[in-house]
């Protein structure tokens, strides 16, 4: 897929106020900290579409990103470690949580998962609710670039054989790396295929 277009719509904490429009949606979160605002900004081709910043917890809204006048990006807050309060903490869990169980238009959820790192309880936790409510998801693994490619693979033995506990296969994933683009195609050519076939449904 080639990105010719990639448009802010909205901000905002209410499910409600979300865009009407009935294209696709895929959304995208993770760990504050992860890459997600880098890996956002190397698939559109774009600098400054989502904010990056050395601060984690930095998105703290619902964002919303219009691609190619055809599909919705959606920039979701990070989940766990993040400098804010309790009460806001708990806020952006439950607006977050609405977003996953009310957003119709809604198709596949990307978690975002940093490669450097063992299995995080906080992440298998959330898939964990994205199955039990049959929300489809693929885990995308960060900073790939960080690894030894024999690293890299260690890892990724090591996150199969956690998630083969609770799942009966290995959900779909890709590998990327912000700084040298890679997985980009790969992913824009999952999203360009899954639009192809609600098409054709």
């Amino acid at each position: 897929m080639k990105i010719t277009s990639a448009e802010f719509i909205v901000s905002n904490t209410n499910v409600a106020k979300c865009p009407q429009e009935l294209i696709p949606e895929y959304a995208f979160i993770g760990r504050s900290n992860v890459g997600k605002s880098s890996l956002i900004n190397m698939l559109v081709n774009r600098k400054n579409l989502a904010k990056t910043s050395g601060t984690p917890g930095k998105t703290q809204l619902i964002n919303h990103f219009k691609i190619n006048e055809q599909w919705f990006l959606v920039d979701l807050p990070g989940y766990g470690y993040a400098k804010v309060s309790k009460e806001q903490r708990k806020n952006f869990q439950k607006f977050i949580t609405e977003y996953f169980l009310k957003r119709q238009q809604l198709v596949c959820s990307f978690v975002l998962v940093d490669s450097r790192h063992q299995p995080q309880k906080i992440d298998l936790d959330f898939m964990r609710f994205l199955g039990e409510n049959s929300i489809p998801f693929c885990i995308v693994f960060t900073k790939s670039d960080k690894l030894k490619p024999s690293q890299l693979s260690k890892n990724l033995q090591v996150y199969k054989k956690e998630l083969l506990k609770v799942w009966e296969d290995m959900p779909q994933y890709f590998v990327t790396s912000a700084s040298g683009k890679v997985g980009r195609d790969e992913l824009l050519d999952f999203i360009a295929a899954v639009n192809e076939d609600l098409k054709a449904n």
